[in-house]
């Protein structure tokens, strides 16, 4: 091993400790949970800069990637953020307060209601995710492009098992 991270020497203090245990699940889970936070950090100043809480990029750049006019229902916004609908009531209600979305009437259906995003949302959300790729770069940059890509297909065939 060339360096060792903090990681390394709890794994080495349990190890002595107790040597009757598999640390192998720590010396990467523990990695992930550490990184986890620094990537949170990165996220929540990429959003800050854009003038988003992350509960607001999550809807806008689900009508970000829907493409334009970028409009979706409550449900579609539902599906892609993993909420209740309580929770999206009240997110939607708020972009709204803050001029980034607005409710319109679903033309195929005149009772349903489709949210809209306004310029100003298409502003805000290009403008975070541009910051949060720029922050999310700095964070890989100790890893090359192939190993990121490494990196990248270990994780999906990691996280295939929880979705």
């Amino acid at each position: 091993m060339t360096d060792a991270d903090e990681v390394d020497r709890i794994v080495d203090d349990w190890m002595r400790e107790r040597p009757d245990l598999d640390f192998a699940p720590l010396q990467v889970l523990s990695r992930v949970a550490r990184l986890a936070k620094h990537l949170d950090r990165a996220r929540r100043e990429a959003f800050a800069r854009s003038e988003l809480e992350a509960s607001e990029f999550d809807v806008l750049s689900a009508l970000r990637r829907a493409g334009a006019p970028y409009r979706l229902s409550p449900k579609q916004l539902l599906q892609q953020t993993l909420v209740s609908s309580g929770t999206m009531t009240n997110r939607i209600d708020r972009l709204v307060e803050r001029g980034l979305v607005s409710r319109q009437t679903d033309p195929n259906d005149g009772r349903g209601i489709l949210v809209e995003m306004s310029q100003a949302g298409l502003t805000r959300v290009d403008a975070a995710i541009t910051r949060l790729v720029d922050a999310e770069s700095v964070l890989l940059r100790s890893l090359p492009a192939a190993e990121q890509k490494r990196l990248a297909d270990l994780l999906r065939k990691l996280s295939l098992g929880f979705d």
